[in-house]
This record gives structure tokens, C-alpha cells and sequence, in this order.
């Protein structure tokens, strides 16, 4: 029998339609499905929020009203933070660290410290009930960093000046245009230890710690996990797993709740993947743009 070629190619481009919208159509279902079940977390059954910390913390929006939501989902039973982070801003961690204490006055939140969880990264993990961290992880400087480049030296050599009309001596400082004064100098130094002093006062509270042990622990080192085990600034060594073992225990969880990522809606991952793959490192433009006082250990 004669194959008509048209009715040949008109079945396979009928069959090329059918495959497109059977695939459209599961598409859309799945995405759906996320939207109504998934969407930060709420609509699904009960289960564990895990919490990412990664990398420079910022002041960011995104953060503080993924954890507003956590706080106020009857679905989210506990909370784990998984932090890597050298810190950040101060006001950054600060916002991390109170959404966590809202949350905490309802459900337990566990904070596991994964590579590093140093000087704005602890304050993040201050804001848990109960802190892990790996036998080699970083931890620690507890301190404020307030850091400013001067180029005035170089704009000399070069014949480059800036012509400058300003209110107050102290307006516009730290300038990289010019040496810093001794009164711009004193007036940072009491920003900073208004924000040390803060800080203290919450490792302090949140470690119990008397103050001779909190004098150990705030010269701006770092820790190892197993150091800190003894200077009480981690209460257990382990990971994920031991952190859920423990909210079983020690808060009667059910063991077959699952653990779902509350901020898997992240934006502009497209934009992290270009840094990474153009500078290797994802945080590198949060980096060049921090502002302000810093809880930030930098090697």
C-alpha cells in the first residue's frame, strides 16, 4: 500500500503537539502544586523549617519575612538554622537573630553550624535554643569591625585633589580623600563599642556565661568546635541529624516529620550563579558593597 507522505508528516506533527501539550499541561499541574502546597512553607503537612544561612549576611528583606512567616505557620513544629556564614552587618544579624527569638517563643529552633559560623554568623546562631556545631567548624569572633580605605597618599603622587564643602568637621567621615582626624577617629570607637557591648551583652545572656568566661571568648578570635565546647559558646558537636535526634528527645517531635527548606524560593538565583561562575565566589559582590559597622571575621 502507497504511504501518502503529507498524511505522514501531518500525524507526526500532530503527535509533536500532543507530546508539547501533555508536557505543558504537567508543568502547569507541578506548578500548581508548589504554588498552593509549597509556597513558604504553608499548606503542607507538619513538618521541620530548615533555615539557610549562607555566606555575608545583609539586611536583607527576603530573610526577615521568611522567617515572620515561620513564626506564624501552625504546619512548622521546629526550626533548624543551618548556618555558614563569616557574618555580616551588625544590623543584619540582629534582624536574623530576633526573627529567630519570635519564633522561638512558640517552637524550638536548633542552630547547626556548618563550615563556619563566626562573629554576625554567631549572633545568628545566639538566636537558637540549642547550638551544634562540626568538630572543625569556625565559630566565635565575637567582635565589631568598622573598616574605611584612604587614598590620599596616592592622590598626592598623582595630582589628584577634591575640592570638599561640608557643614561640620565631621560630616561625610571617614572620607578616603583625606587622613582620618583624631575626632572622627573617636567618634567611630564609640560606635563600635556601643555595638561590642551589645554584642557582649547577648553572648553573655544567651551562653550564660559568668565574666570571667566572657572575657576569654571576646578578644575577636575564632574557635574550633571542639574549642568551644569547653568556653560554652556550642552545646554540642554534630550536624543536622544529631539536631533532629535532639528535638525528638528533648521536645517529643514525632521522628517522621520532614525537614523542608523555608527559603527554596530565593530570589535572583540566576544572578548568583553569573557571579559564581564570573568571580567564583557567590558573595563576592555582597563583599564590595558592605556598609556600615561589621560583625564580620576576615581572614
Amino acid at each position: 500500500m502507497a504511504i501518502d507522505v503529507d498524511e505522514l508528516l501531518a500525524r507526526r506533527k500532530l503527535k509533536r503537539r500532543l507530546a508539547f501539550w501533555r508536557v505543558a499541561a504537567l508543568l502547569l499541574v507541578v506548578g500548581l502544586a508548589l504554588a498552593v502546597f509549597g509556597s513558604k512553607g504553608k499548606g503542607v503537612l507538619p513538618h521541620i523549617a530548615r533555615v539557610n544561612i549562607d555566606g555575608v549576611i545583609m539586611d536583607e528583606k527576603k530573610r526577615e519575612e521568611v522567617l515572620d512567616d515561620i513564626a506564624g505557620d501552625s504546619t512548622v513544629k521546629a526550626v533548624i538554622v543551618r548556618i555558614d556564614s563569616p557574618g555580616g552587618t551588625v544590623v543584619g544579624s540582629e534582624i536574623i537573630y530576633k526573627g529567630l527569638r519570635k519564633i522561638a517563643e512558640d517552637k524550638p529552633v536548633v542552630a547547626v553550624i556548618s563550615s563556619m559560623g563566626a562573629s554576625g554568623g554567631y549572633i545568628a546562631a545566639l538566636g537558637a535554643d540549642r547550638i551544634y556545631a562540626r568538630e572543625n567548624s569556625l565559630t566565635g569572633s565575637i567582635g565589631v569591625i568598622f573598616q574605611s580605605p584612604e587614598f590620599s597618599k596616592l592622590m598626592g603622587t598623582i595630582g589628584v585633589s577634591v575640592n570638599e564643602v561640608k557643614s561640620a568637621p565631621l560630616k561625610g567621615g571617614p572620607s578616603p580623600f583625606e587622613p582620618m582626624s583624631d575626632d572622627m577617629r573617636q567618634s567611630i570607637e564609640v560606635m563600635v563599642n556601643d555595638a561590642f557591648d551589645w554584642f557582649k551583652d547577648l553572648v553573655q545572656e544567651r551562653r550564660d556565661l559568668t565574666p570571667d568566661e566572657l572575657a576569654v571568648v571576646t578578644d575577636g578570635r575564632v574557635y574550633s568546635g571542639r574549642q568551644a565546647i569547653p568556653l560554652k559558646l556550642v552545646d554540642a558537636l554534630g550536624g543536622e541529624q544529631d539536631a533532629i535526634a535532639w528535638l525528638e528527645k528533648e521536645k517529643k517531635l514525632s521522628r517522621n516529620l520532614p525537614v523542608i527548606d523555608a527559603d527554596k524560593d530565593k530570589e535572583f538565583p540566576f544572578m548568583e550563579r553569573a557571579m559564581a561562575m564570573v568571580f567564583g565566589d557567590t558573595h563576592l559582590a555582597d563583599r564590595l558593597s558592605l556598609d556600615g559597622v561589621l560583625a564580620l571575621w576576615q581572614p
